[in-house]
């Protein structure tokens, strides 16, 4: 299909008439018209940025059926529930799905707009044998990093779908991610056989999410204060399966909010009803491992924490790309502490070889984001290579500037005192050398008469810990396996006065803001009544609320107050199939309030 000027307002009418929008967004154009043209793709596009309306849009006008091979069940039949809802003929063949006799059926009659596999269902040679029987639109590949070994979740089924889509020459690629960076970018397309010239690259902002960050003293505060902020659904991840449940049952005691764990150690019944309790609530928070999210296409998540630093930047993306997907207001924290990097760090030893200087890259990339006096959005794209003004104005560092102190003399101490004590003591006890306290421990292994003892005064004083945290992170001071603090990275070159060290003072604390953070910033009765509609069709229909219609379509519809189904259909959001089965409905609650 060529699009031409009558072709791209058939595209249009398709767009308002499956979607109810009358424009596309970002690049979504540009995609979807290689896609009708025939052209292989790679759309690198952010999360939130409706990726998957890039294929699922040429699938209705395509003759055929798109192929979608997506890594996770859950996120499959979360994208079919959607697709189904907006009048679109869509199936999951995979092993949780008891109608795969029906569904088959149904691609071999053409009835079929998407298909949705795995990688490893994809690349069996029956199921190859199954594609001949009827006509292909498109191989869609969501997740496409994972094709990657330079990605952060390298899936070695994905290697086996290059073999899968040769066979069928004809059919364009449409390869689909949100985090891939350069070295990413260019593998992806050599693995799945792109062309070069197929890179469609949207960006990586997100400028809804503000991006918060700081040391983590008392996590279950910490926690408490950004859910009173935050009311609608979010997402804590942290490092091991115990603290979930852990952290889960405080912060349930300390809020009143429903909060449940998630983890791959819990029992599947239970894991499966944690998620799909959070996918259909409007107030849950999910307290979970890094397994959690990448099934999940909830809009309307409000904020994620990491307690704990992630795996990589490019991770953290991923991760916190979770908040705010409906374009609302969402918050993104980590709360951080020295221990993690040490963690990080001693983990590189297990890395391989030849891919341990790019872990360590992307290790000290993160020390950078956590450790920046500077915008914390226009490091985290300029690491994707972007080139982002020098200020964002919604991350914690633009709202409220950091003032930055050089430390370099006060490093060199430090650094000494670890060296001097045989670098097999703590932190506490270095503090002690340094401000010259009266300690047995000290005396009794002579360090108060080192040439450091006693040689930070009080002024210098309250700056040791966050110094030597920030040493931590940069690679400068490396936990022993005994705990104790040992000189690495550049740490050398500080003692020798080769390079300076600056770190951030941290604001004193205030009380974000909420109010935009809400789905109803402005108390509206109306849009309150809606929610209850769509609360209530939901449950009729067994689907979480955000498939019915996404709160900027309601608070549209608050402010517009559609009074014919006509009027309706002109509210963003609102396709030919939701207004058909909704439409009476929504117009007798907006003629009543």
């Amino acid at each position: 299909m060529q699009t031409t000027a009558s072709s791209l307002d058939a595209v249009c009418g398709q767009l308002r008439e499956t979607f109810g929008f009358d424009q596309f967004r970002g690049r979504q154009g540009d995609v979807v018209e290689r896609v009708l043209a025939g052209q292989s793709t790679l759309a690198v596009m952010p999360t939130g940025a409706g990726k998957s309306l890039t294929y699922q849009l040429p699938a209705v006008m395509l003759e055929g059926t798109c192929l979608v091979i997506s890594p996770l069940i859950a996120l499959m039949h979360d994208q079919l529930r959607s697709a189904r809802a907006n009048g679109i003929r869509a199936a999951t063949l995979t092993s949780a799905d008891a109608d795969w006799r029906e569904t088959i059926d149904a691609f071999r009659a053409g009835a079929l707009d998407l298909l949705y596999v795995a990688p490893e269902r994809a690349s069996q040679p029956q199921f190859r044998d199954m594609l001949h029987a009827a006509p292909l639109a498109l191989f869609a590949i969501d997740e496409a990093h994972c094709v990657s070994e330079w990605g952060h979740d390298f899936r070695p089924d994905y290697r086996q779908l290059r073999p899968l889509m040769d066979a069928f020459p004809q059919v364009p690629r449409l390869a689909l991610t949100a985090t891939a960076d350069r070295q990413t970018r260019d593998d992806v397309l050599a693995q799945l056989g792109i062309p070069a010239d197929g890179l469609v690259l949207a960006g990586f902002d997100r400028p809804n999410i503000r991006y918060t960050i700081g040391h983590r003293d008392n996590p279950v505060r910490q926690l408490t204060q950004v859910m009173a902020e935050h009311s609608g659904p979010g997402i804590v991840y942290v490092p091991t399966r115990r603290k979930t449940e852990e952290l889960a049952d405080k912060l349930a005691a300390a809020t009143g909010r429903p909060v449940r764990p998630y983890h791959a150690g819990l029992e599947p019944e239970r894991r499966a009803a944690n998620q799909a309790a959070f996918v259909a609530s409007e107030d849950m928070v999910i307290v979970a491992t890094v397994a959690f999210g990448m099934g999940i296409d909830k809009p309307d998540v409000r904020f994620v924490a990491h307690v704990g630093i992630p795996k990589s930047i490019e991770g953290y993306y991923q991760e916190t790309g979770r908040a705010g997907r409906d374009g609302d207001p969402a918050l993104a924290t980590m709360l951080w502490g020295a221990s993690d990097f040490a963690t990080a760090r001693a983990r590189l030893e297990e890395v391989p070889q030849d891919r341990r200087g790019a872990e360590r890259a992307r290790l000290d990339s993160l020390a950078a984001l956590v450790e920046t006096p500077g915008c914390r959005r226009a490091l985290l794209l300029r690491h994707f290579g972007e080139d982002p003004p020098a200020q964002c104005g919604n991350c914690d560092n633009c709202l409220s500037p950091p003032g930055v102190t050089d430390v370099t003399e006060l490093a060199r101490k430090l650094l000494s005192a670890a060296y001097r004590t045989g670098q097999s003591f703590g932190f506490g006890h270095l503090q002690k050398v340094l401000t010259g306290a009266a300690d047995e421990r000290v005396r009794q292994r002579g360090h108060d008469s080192l040439s450091v003892f006693g040689i930070v005064g009080s002024d210098e004083a309250p700056l040791l810990q966050p110094l030597s945290r920030a040493l931590q992170a940069r690679g400068a001071l490396v936990s022993t396996e005994h705990g104790g603090l040992a000189l690495g990275g550049d740490a050398t070159a500080i003692l020798k006065g080769e390079q300076p060290v600056a770190i951030v003072v941290p604001p004193k604390r205030s009380r974000g803001r909420r109010g935009d953070s809400t789905p109803n910033p402005v108390g509206d009765p109306l849009f309150e009544a809606l929610r209850a509609l769509r609360k209530e069709l939901a449950d009729e229909a067994q689907v979480p609320p955000y498939v019915v219609f996404h709160d900027a379509t309601l608070r549209a519809m608050a402010q517009a107050r559609p009074a014919s189904l006509a009027e309706l259909s002109r509210i963003p959001g609102v396709g030919a199939k939701k207004l058909e089965a909704y439409g009476d409905r929504f117009l007798r609650v907006l003629g009543e309030n």
